[in-house]
Protein backbone atom coordinates (compact mmCIF):
# COMPACT_ATOMS: atom_id res chain seq x y z
CA UNK A 1 0.00 0.00 0.00
CA UNK A 2 1.29 3.36 -0.76
CA UNK A 3 1.56 6.69 1.31
CA UNK A 4 -1.56 7.81 -0.06
CA UNK A 5 -3.59 4.71 0.29
CA UNK A 6 -1.86 4.50 3.36
CA UNK A 7 -3.34 7.70 4.28
CA UNK A 8 -7.04 7.48 3.01
CA UNK A 9 -7.24 3.86 4.66
CA UNK A 10 -6.50 5.89 7.75
CA UNK A 11 -9.11 8.17 7.30
CA UNK A 12 -11.83 6.29 6.61
CA UNK A 13 -11.23 4.24 9.56
CA UNK A 14 -10.81 7.23 12.28
CA UNK A 15 -13.18 9.53 11.10
CA UNK A 16 -15.86 8.46 12.59
CA UNK A 17 -13.88 8.14 15.88
CA UNK A 18 -13.32 11.65 15.60
CA UNK A 19 -16.43 12.72 14.67
CA UNK A 20 -18.21 10.90 17.79
CA UNK A 21 -15.93 13.23 19.71
CA UNK A 22 -17.30 16.30 18.08
CA UNK A 23 -14.40 16.91 16.60
CA UNK A 24 -13.20 17.24 12.89
CA UNK A 25 -10.36 15.23 11.03
CA UNK A 26 -8.83 18.01 9.10
CA UNK A 27 -5.63 15.95 7.80
CA UNK A 28 -3.81 12.35 7.81
CA UNK A 29 0.14 12.56 6.54
CA UNK A 30 2.28 8.99 6.38
CA UNK A 31 5.36 10.08 5.52
CA UNK A 32 9.08 9.48 5.97
CA UNK A 33 11.18 11.31 8.00
CA UNK A 34 14.98 9.76 8.46
CA UNK A 35 14.68 6.64 9.55
CA UNK A 36 11.11 7.37 11.27
CA UNK A 37 7.45 6.88 9.66
CA UNK A 38 5.32 9.62 11.06
CA UNK A 39 1.55 9.24 11.17
CA UNK A 40 0.49 12.72 11.57
CA UNK A 41 -3.68 13.40 12.14
CA UNK A 42 -4.67 17.10 12.54
CA UNK A 43 -8.01 17.45 14.09
CA UNK A 44 -9.76 20.93 14.93
CA UNK A 45 -13.04 22.22 16.77
CA UNK A 46 -15.31 25.32 17.38
CA UNK A 47 -12.81 27.79 19.48
CA UNK A 48 -9.44 25.32 18.87
CA UNK A 49 -8.15 21.82 20.35
CA UNK A 50 -7.02 21.38 23.48
CA UNK A 51 -3.83 19.27 24.35
CA UNK A 52 -6.64 17.02 26.33
CA UNK A 53 -8.35 16.50 22.98
CA UNK A 54 -5.07 14.94 21.24
CA UNK A 55 -4.17 13.07 24.03
CA UNK A 56 -7.83 11.61 24.04
CA UNK A 57 -7.56 11.06 19.60
CA UNK A 58 -4.59 9.28 20.13
CA UNK A 59 -5.36 7.29 22.48
CA UNK A 60 -8.80 6.26 21.25
CA UNK A 61 -7.36 5.45 17.34
CA UNK A 62 -3.95 3.87 18.40
CA UNK A 63 -5.83 1.03 19.11
CA UNK A 64 -8.06 1.47 15.71
CA UNK A 65 -5.10 1.22 13.59
CA UNK A 66 -3.19 -1.63 15.18
CA UNK A 67 -6.81 -3.78 14.87
CA UNK A 68 -6.88 -2.73 11.02
CA UNK A 69 -3.44 -3.54 10.68
CA UNK A 70 -3.53 -0.27 7.99
CA UNK A 71 0.00 0.03 8.59
CA UNK A 72 2.67 -2.76 8.47
CA UNK A 73 5.70 -0.85 9.73
CA UNK A 74 6.54 0.68 12.64
CA UNK A 75 5.45 4.49 13.01
CA UNK A 76 5.10 7.53 15.38
CA UNK A 77 1.56 8.15 16.14
CA UNK A 78 1.50 12.72 16.18
CA UNK A 79 -2.46 14.13 16.67
CA UNK A 80 -2.30 17.93 17.06
CA UNK A 81 -4.12 21.18 15.80
CA UNK A 82 -3.69 22.13 11.84
CA UNK A 83 -1.98 25.32 13.10
CA UNK A 84 -2.72 28.80 12.14
CA UNK A 85 -2.20 28.14 8.64
CA UNK A 86 -4.59 25.54 8.37
CA UNK A 87 -5.09 23.38 4.92
CA UNK A 88 -7.86 23.66 3.00
CA UNK A 89 -9.03 20.21 1.38
CA UNK A 90 -12.81 20.18 1.60
CA UNK A 91 -15.50 21.64 0.59
CA UNK A 92 -16.82 22.44 4.19
CA UNK A 93 -13.15 23.98 4.85
CA UNK A 94 -13.62 26.35 1.93
CA UNK A 95 -16.67 27.64 2.58
CA UNK A 96 -16.12 27.72 6.59
CA UNK A 97 -13.13 30.22 6.09
CA UNK A 98 -14.92 32.42 2.91
CA UNK A 99 -13.24 35.95 3.56
CA UNK A 100 -10.09 34.83 4.66
CA UNK A 101 -6.72 35.26 3.02
CA UNK A 102 -5.78 31.75 1.48
CA UNK A 103 -2.59 31.00 -0.76
CA UNK A 104 -3.63 28.28 -3.61
CA UNK A 105 -1.40 26.58 -5.60
CA UNK A 106 -2.48 24.04 -8.22
CA UNK A 107 -1.30 21.36 -10.32
CA UNK A 108 -1.36 22.58 -13.66
CA UNK A 109 -1.28 26.72 -14.98
CA UNK A 110 -4.11 28.93 -14.34
CA UNK A 111 -3.91 32.44 -16.56
CA UNK A 112 -0.16 31.80 -16.12
CA UNK A 113 0.17 31.09 -13.07
CA UNK A 114 0.26 28.44 -10.05
CA UNK A 115 0.51 30.44 -6.83
CA UNK A 116 -2.68 32.51 -5.88
CA UNK A 117 -2.34 34.31 -2.83
CA UNK A 118 -5.93 36.66 -2.43
CA UNK A 119 -9.39 36.56 -0.02
CA UNK A 120 -11.49 33.65 -0.62
CA UNK A 121 -14.56 34.62 -1.93
CA UNK A 122 -16.99 31.38 -2.26
CA UNK A 123 -16.54 27.79 -3.35
CA UNK A 124 -19.43 27.39 -5.64
CA UNK A 125 -19.92 23.57 -8.01
CA UNK A 126 -16.11 22.33 -7.24
CA UNK A 127 -14.88 25.40 -7.51
CA UNK A 128 -12.82 28.01 -5.77
CA UNK A 129 -13.22 31.90 -6.19
CA UNK A 130 -11.01 34.23 -4.92
CA UNK A 131 -10.31 37.48 -5.05
CA UNK A 132 -6.46 38.52 -6.35
CA UNK A 133 -5.48 41.71 -6.90
CA UNK A 134 -9.04 43.16 -7.22
CA UNK A 135 -10.03 40.60 -9.49
CA UNK A 136 -12.05 37.22 -9.11
CA UNK A 137 -10.25 33.95 -10.13
CA UNK A 138 -12.07 30.68 -10.40
CA UNK A 139 -9.46 27.66 -9.75
CA UNK A 140 -11.08 24.18 -9.82
CA UNK A 141 -11.21 22.13 -6.62
CA UNK A 142 -9.63 18.89 -8.41
CA UNK A 143 -7.05 21.39 -9.81
CA UNK A 144 -5.90 22.31 -6.42
CA UNK A 145 -2.43 21.01 -5.17
CA UNK A 146 -2.32 22.73 -2.07
CA UNK A 147 -4.35 25.57 -0.43
CA UNK A 148 -3.87 26.77 3.20
CA UNK A 149 -5.08 30.13 5.34
CA UNK A 150 -2.52 33.01 5.63
CA UNK A 151 -1.55 33.85 8.89
CA UNK A 152 -2.48 37.09 9.66
CA UNK A 153 -1.07 39.08 12.56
Amino acid sequence: MGKASISQAVTGIIEPVISQEHLELVDVEYKKEGKNWFLRVYIDKEGGVTVNDCQKVSHLIEDIIEIDQVIHTSYILEVSSPGLDRPLKKEKDFLRFKNHRVKVTTFSSINNQKNFNGTLKDFINDTVLMECQGKIIEIPLESISKAHLIIEI
